[in-house]
């Protein structure tokens, strides 16, 4: 995993061990979720399966001896840990940690979640974010004129320049700095679950910027490449249709796992076997030369038990081509906590800050079939 430039600065390419754990046990949370792609340690420097618990106790170790380096205190054991939760250094430098932890993670788990249609760019604060989108057409070829004419129809590039803006968001926690001091809290579960919360909003940011750019694809019957029921023959016209636009890059079919089972021949023949990839994933790898992709779904956290992503919509994209939403990650994650003694219960608030924009930007062609 690369290391954001802020991160490297903050820490010091010597002190980047704690990080690189974090990254590690983030990474083996994700592999016990599901996720098959990510890599993590499965055997301990002694030679010995490592589990999951294990590494979140010599996490909160490692946090709390770089967080204790970050503060410049030297002499920690030398007096209770009541004493030091008000210490503002020490408050400063603790989440100046965990906020460095969110920045290390946090992209990487969002290319991972929409990479196929999103480009992710990070800029400095106050720095402006513009992308170039250039045309996605030839150059009209005509016969040469019988009437002496040098030239034809004249004809120039011209690309534009479009400007993303990010706006800051926060999240507001409890926290009880003596009970993260004195490892009665883990500091490495609480830093994964913002990791989550942030992701969650992004995820979602970006997918509705797409959805509803996906909703305004021209539906000429016939033509169109928004179209309304599936078919195997518009599934391929579909296919074909974006591949040829995007000068013949290679194209993905995209949705959720329910709406993917629909991706099926129309013979009243067709058998599978209990071995066969249908039974196994639930849909079908590749159909008529078109990967099918599985969207991650989303929980819909203001419905109980209900789904964000839709599950009659299939889109149509080419990955290689230009991305068709654009992500801004602006500067670093930013924090503020109250005092100690603010509350008779001794518990802190701290309000993380991060700032982003989403923005729909490409010359590139998709599609979408509703199921």
């Amino acid at each position: 995993m690369r290391i954001p430039n802020n991160v490297l600065t903050f820490a010091g390419s010597e002190n980047l061990k704690p990080y690189e754990q974090f990254v590690d046990y983030y990474n083996h949370y994700r592999a016990m979720n599901g996720d098959t792609k990510v890599e993590y340690q499965k055997i301990s420097e002694a030679g010995r399966e490592i589990s999951f618990s294990e590494k979140e106790d010599q996490l909160n170790a490692a946090l709390k001896r770089e967080i204790l380096r970050v503060a410049g205190i030297t002499n920690f054991d030398a007096f209770p840990v009541a004493s030091w939760q008000n210490h503002p250094t020490l408050r400063w430098a603790t989440f100046a940690v965990v906020s460095a932890m969110i920045d290390m993670i946090l992209p990487d788990v969002l290319v991972s979640n929409v990479g196929s249609y999103s480009e992710i760019r990070n800029i400095g604060w106050g720095d402006i974010a513009q992308f170039t989108v250039k045309p996605n057409e030839l150059f009209v070829v005509s016969k040469s004129s019988r009437l002496g004419k040098r030239t034809t129809e004249l004809h120039k590039w011209y690309a534009g320049e479009v400007t993303v803006s990010p706006e800051p968001r926060q999240m507001t926690v409890y926290v009880s700095l003596m009970k993260v001091l004195d490892g009665k809290e883990s500091l490495a579960e609480f830093v994964r679950v913002m990791i989550n919360s942030f992701a969650y909003s992004l995820n979602l940011d970006i997918y509705n910027a797409f959805s509803a750019a996906m909703e305004t694809i021209d539906n000429t019957p016939v033509t169109g490449l928004r179209v309304a029921g599936y078919t195997p023959e518009e599934f391929a016209r579909l296919s074909q249709a974006v591949r040829t636009w995007n000068g013949g890059a290679g194209v993905v079919a995209m949705g959720t796992q329910v709406a993917l089972s629909h991706v099926l021949p129309d013979n009243a023949n067709y058998r599978y076997d209990i071995n066969s990839e249908y039974t196994r994933l639930g849909y079908i790898n590749n159909y008529m030369g078109t990967d099918l992709m599985v969207m991650p779904q989303m929980a819909d956290l203001s419905n109980p038990f209900a789904l964000r992503l839709p599950d009659d919509r299939i889109y149509f994209l080419s990955p290689g081509s230009q991305k068709i939403v654009k992500v801004v990650l602006e500067g670093s994650t930013l924090s503020w906590e109250d005092d100690t003694y603010d509350r008779a219960n001794l518990m802190q608030t701290s309000t993380m800050y991060k700032s982003w924009g989403t923005g729909i930007v490409t010359n590139a062609v998709a599609g979408v079939m509703t199921v």
